[in-house]
């Protein structure tokens, strides 16, 4: 729903939250659904209602669990039947500087002060290790937000006695645990209260009043900030950005202006705005998010401006670059199919609301964000938190350069008119093991991110991975994937759950960009040579349809196996295993677990 995206109308998102949210659940759609507690130091019950559209609006159906008030610390720390039976996906503690038990007075030693910021801090961790042994869940927390008043001025962050100096001593230790802790997340009400305006989040008049520690109109904005949280955990974050080019990222029109008048670069006020936003762009290729370009334009033009001396952007940092005058919800939609993901995982940029009316009505779930002036472009995308992070691989800073290496094998694949050639082509070699700690969180990542080659669509937290590749009973596979053209790092996993002499497929997921390479074939004789060793006389597979993944139906079928059932909501498939087994795989060079 637009209306949900940044800029955000807060007083209207409060005064229609029914409304709302009935009309996201009316729209259907495949939602996920989780479990949220929301263990809270102040009043919760509107930052929850306000939480839960902003999730619907991303696709995750959650139920809630809210503590009492204030119970943050004993609903956790003492025997609570209600929330084991609640059995929460994540655990999100909001609390707030009113919840600091002790600030310095002026006659406190340095060692006293010490003593009572460890004290504090302990209290927390006490807490946030109690959730991670007894519940195995991630973990939101937020951090502090600064004081209301300074009592010692300017001397007040400087000086151990100023309670700012204090707080920011106690944000630190806080980034120290994230540092260090998988699956702990901290919600900067820190940055977010001063982003909104400290004065206005902190009046005391809704915390006196009715127990809130943040100005009512500001809960819109923190529930948007945990809200997008929540979704990067479960695998909703966007994967990239199509953006305009004339008065996007450049000023002025470049096919009447010609490439040499365009504004950019630093000698005029204009050409700085769109230098500095074209920085901002660039950096996003350090978090792997995939640019590609969708203009109206002579592809000349498009080149000569992205070749311009001032440009921060070259033609080598997209992957597609769509410069025609085709509709730009066409090429929006072949810019999605050549990069082998669906269109709503990319983010359309462009400065005319015509464009972006067009794209948003004819491709429903892609994200077109107001941006507003050219000046406030960043600022308005950056909001938005399209790619939110929690989970940052090397799989993921590498993306761009995978996709590029892809649109490297599709030319070269125009050469040939055999398919099976131009797979020996490649050379491929496949590393496939059972899960090795190195790879937990790009494992964790692509059960939460993969759809459309995901039979059971199952999510599953980086804890919930690292217990299962423990567990003795279960069958573990990822897949590595190379060829002469680069590596396409961690692309599969397998999951299968032993029970007796039956494997049960719980999890079988692809990245798209390696589909029908052979990797599938080389994960299935990797499952029927591990059952081989292991005793195991039948592979059950389960297929569960959703709205994204009618691409893998049949895929059981392909691979052999023989349907036991099928309906509405399932089908299940049986395969026998025995040693007549023939490998599938015939193009990869595959060195399995030793």
């Amino acid at each position: 729903m637009k209306e949900l995206e940044y800029p955000f109308d807060a007083g209207w998102i409060l005064s229609n939250r029914r409304k709302i949210r009935k009309q996201l659940l009316a729209e259907g759609g495949h939602f996920i659904k989780k479990n949220i507690a929301v263990l809270g130091g102040s009043t919760t019950s509107n930052i929850i209602q306000i939480m839960d559209i902003f999730l619907l609006n991303q696709g995750i159906e959650a139920t809630f669990y809210e503590s009492g008030y204030g119970m943050y610390y004993e609903d956790i720390m003492f025997e609570n039947d209600r929330l084991e039976e609640f059995d929460p996906d994540i655990i999100y503690i909001h609390t707030s500087n009113k919840n600091i038990t002790y600030f310095p007075s002026l006659s406190d030693t340095e060692e006293e002060i010490s003593s009572a910021l460890d004290e504090q801090i302990q209290k927390f961790i006490s807490i946030w290790e109690r959730i991670f042994k007894k519940y195995g869940c991630p973990i939101i927390q937020n951090n502090f937000e600064m004081p209301l008043y300074r009592l010692l001025g300017n001397k007040d962050v400087s000086d151990i006695h100023g309670a700012l100096n204090y707080i920011s001593r106690l944000n630190a230790e806080l980034n120290r645990y994230a540092q260090t802790h998988q699956d702990f997340f901290i919600c900067d009400i820190n940055y977010i209260s001063a982003d909104y305006g400290l004065k206005e989040w902190s009046d005391p008049f809704y915390w006196h009043m009715y127990k809130y520690a943040l100005n009512v109109s500001a809960i819109p904005y923190l529930s948007f900030n945990v809200a997008n949280i929540i979704k990067s955990i479960f695998g909703k974050n966007k994967k990239g950005l199509v953006l305009d080019l004339d008065n996007t990222l450049w000023g002025g029109v470049i096919g009447d202006d010609g490439a040499e008048n365009i504004q950019i670069g630093i000698e005029t006020s204009s050409g700085q705005v769109y230098s500095e936003f074209q920085r901002y762009i660039k950096k996003q290729k350090q978090l792997g998010i995939m640019l590609n370009i969708d203009s109206k334009n002579d592809e000349s033009n498009a080149r000569a401006g992205l070749e311009h001396p001032n440009s921060e952007l070259s033609i080598d940092d997209f992957i597609e670059i769509k410069a025609n005058w085709e509709p730009k919800d066409k090429n929006f939609s072949d810019i999605a199919a050549s990069l082998h993901i669906l269109p709503e995982s990319l983010v359309f940029i462009d400065d005319n609301p015509a464009e972006r009316h067009l794209v948003a009505r004819q491709l429903p779930g892609v994200s077109v964000p107001e941006i507003g002036e050219s000046h406030q472009y960043i600022q308005n995308i950056d909001r938005n938190g399209f790619f939110e992070v929690t989970y940052l691989s090397l799989d993921d800073r590498e993306r761009n350069k995978m996709y590029q290496e892809n649109a490297q094998r599709a030319r070269s694949q125009a050469d040939f008119t055999d398919y099976g050639d131009y797979l020996k082509s490649l050379e491929m070699k496949a590393t496939i093991e059972h899960f090795v700690p190195v790879y937990m969180a790009r494992i964790a990542q692509l059960t939460n991110k993969s759809n459309q080659f995901n039979l059971t669509t199952r999510r599953y937290s980086q804890g919930e991975i690292e217990a299962i590749a423990k567990d003795s009973n279960y069958i573990t596979l990822y897949g590595r994937l190379e060829d002469r053209f680069g590596d396409n790092g961690v692309v599969t996993i397998l999951v299968g759950r032993m029970d007796a002499e039956i494997c049960h497929i719980d999890l079988w997921l692809m990245s798209c960009r390696v589909l029908k390479r052979d990797m599938e074939c080389a994960m299935m004789d990797a499952l029927v040579h591990k059952c081989q060793r292991s005793g195991i006389s039948l592979i059950k597979g389960y297929y569960y349809p959703t709205a994204k993944n009618s691409m893998v139906k049949d895929f059981y079928q392909d691979m052999g196996f023989d349907k036991i059932l099928e309906n509405d909501k399932e089908s299940i498939w049986g395969f026998s295993v025995n040693d007549l087994y023939t490998d599938k795989n015939k193009y990869i060079r595959v060195e399995e677990e030793k």
